[in-house]
């Protein structure tokens, strides 16, 4: 007996072995039995879905010898004509090459004869959409009204293209892609049938490759077969057919995480030299990123990811976030899409390999902006602790207390540690429960690094502080200049605050004034007429030629 492929073989001759798509079958099985038979269907949907294969199996339940039925017997001369392709009453038409208004005029011709041996003469036309304009007008009035004993079977992979004028004539009936399972375990069915071994990973692998078409899954098989010697193998697959494993990817991309680019692109260099071509990496790694994606997000459905998930370490899973996983993928698609017009495909992809080891530091412009804004909250907030800046006693500053007047009692102090030495020797004279009081003195620069080390709790206060240039008593009052106005600002606000860390620090009770040096240099300088004239001449470039005073 002549050699059968697996696609012809495997043919479904009933609608219980129709897979993957059971509302198709179960709508047309209904509406058999119930007897509500249209004159006019269309099948549409991607290859080798079970498209034609439905068709046959539809003419065969309307022309049994038993039927109509749900469950032609199959043994019929009517169902094994049909099924040998050789039935006068089921006229099968390829549509790609019959697309003239003639061939249709034919058709329009012989459907004024009854059917010869069958209840019903049927017609099946294939790829339906490829009829010109022409043909399908004149098949309007047909499709419409045809007489009682004609059926029209249409099966089409582009609904778009067939007229509205046309679908709207017919039962509509879309075929869906036969999920990787399903596949899978025909393929396994397949192989069983065949007598040869077949590994879980190689199946799985043929039934990805397939995507979702049936017919393409047993045509893939036939091929591996035949060079597998009667054990299918993931191995056997990658060596003939020149493929990158999932393993080999992985080992890749770990060289790439701990910085080892140089042995990255050695591996790229074997797999290279092993056949594989440039489009197949690319194309392998692409599936690689978008299954971590996928995992990142959650899902492990192996159907989905296309690949099995078990094969991927966990160490890879979490070393990247969804945002660098989105750029490696994009990367690939353009690089996909720019070898067609390179020098050479394999330096791109070299290229590619050297940019995707810094993928781990890779951060879009927006999670940048992010990032800063949550630092600058967090540090407005306190939530940040900085250690607080040291100030450097200055030689002059013993200076300036000797300045004090001498109605005022002052308590010299020229540094921290002697600030430190007198409240110490305060605690320990005190009362262990009750403190001992603070002698009332005036504030002094020497306090300063006290002020701002009690402020460390609250670093923006701790900067303002930071930025007091001068300390100074008049009539009772202290006055407290600052750097900027900024500072000074920010110090009025918190001026409760501070009035009670200096009368803690020295028992200084009295008023306190902010000041400004900015604004106190702007009004010691202020702006002259002259200055003025000055400025207005050197911003239009002219020059100051008489001068005179009017009263």
């Amino acid at each position: 007996m002549a050699y059968e492929v697996t696609a012809t073989r495997k043919r479904p001759q009933s609608f219980d072995r129709l897979v993957g798509q059971e509302f198709v079958v179960s709508t047309i099985k209904h509406s058999i039995e119930q007897g509500r038979i249209a004159h006019a269907y269309l099948f549409s949907g991607p290859r080798g879905v079970g498209k034609t294969s439905s068709a046959r199996i539809l003419a065969r339940a309307l022309n049994c010898e038993q039927g109509p039925t749900a469950t032609p017997c199959g043994v019929c001369s009517n169902c094994r004509e049909i099924t040998q392709g050789n039935s006068v009453d089921v006229i099968e038409i390829d549509g790609a090459s019959n697309t003239s208004v003639n061939d249709i005029r034919q058709i329009k011709d012989e459907v004024l004869f009854p059917p010869q041996t069958s209840k019903y003469k049927i017609y099946i036309i294939d790829e339906v959409h490829m009829l010109s304009t022409s043909a399908f007008n004149a098949l309007l009035k047909t499709i419409e009204e045809p007489p009682a004993y004609i059926i029209f079977i249409f099966a089409t992979t582009e609904l778009q293209k067939v007229p509205a004028t046309i679908r709207s004539r017919c039962q509509q009936f879309h075929f869906q892609l036969i999920d990787l399972d399903t596949i899978k375990s025909s393929l396994r069915e397949a192989a069983t049938e065949l007598e040869v071994e077949a590994d879980d990973d190689a199946l799985f692998w043929i039934a990805k490759e397939s995507t979702g078409s049936m017919r393409d899954a047993y045509t893939l098989f036939d091929q591996v077969v035949s060079f597998s010697q009667g054990h299918i193998t993931m191995e056997k697959i990658s060596s003939k057919l020149g493929l990158v494993g999932v393993d080999q990817i992985a080992q890749i991309v770990s060289y790439l995480l701990e910085e080892h680019t140089d042995q990255a692109l050695l591996a790229v260099q074997d797999l290279l030299q092993a056949g594989v071509s440039v489009e197949q990496c690319i194309k392998d790694f692409t599936l690689f990123f978008r299954s971590l994606l996928f995992i990142k997000a959650g899902i492990h459905d192996d159907a989905i990811l296309g690949v099995q998930s078990d094969r991927i370490p966990l160490a890879l899973r979490n070393a990247y976030s969804s945002e660098q996983l989105e750029a490696a993928i994009e990367l690939l698609l353009k690089l996909y899409r720019e070898i067609r017009y390179s020098l050479n495909p394999r330096f791109e992809l070299e290229l590619f390999i050297s940019r995707i080891g810094s993928l781990p530091s890779l951060a879009s412009p927006t999670t940048l902006v992010k990032k800063i804004t949550q630092m600058r909250d967090e540090l407005l907030s306190g939530a940040v602790k900085l250690p607080p800046k040291k100030l450097e006693v200055q030689p002059d500053l013993i200076a300036t207390n000797q300045m004090i007047k001498p109605s005022t009692k002052a308590v010299p102090s020229s540094s921290v540690a002697a600030i430190e030495t007198r409240n110490e020797e305060a605690k320990e004279q005190s009362d262990p429960v009750k403190p001992a009081p603070v002698v009332s003195r005036p504030f002094t620069k020497g306090d300063l690094p006290a002020l701002v080390s009690r402020l460390s709790s609250t670093p923006l206060l701790s900067q303002v502080a930071q930025a007091i240039t001068d300390v100074g008593h008049e009539e009772g009052v202290l006055n407290l200049t600052f750097s900027t106005a900024f500072c000074q600002n920010k110090a009025e606000e918190s001026a409760e605050k501070f009035r009670s860390l200096i009368k803690e620090i020295s028992g200084f009770d009295g008023p306190i004034r902010f000041h400004c040096l900015e604004t106190e240099k702007q009004e010691e300088t202020p702006q002259t007429e002259d200055s003025v004239v000055s400025k207005i001449a050197s911003i239009f470039r002219g020059e100051i030629t008489q001068q005179t005073n009017e009263m």
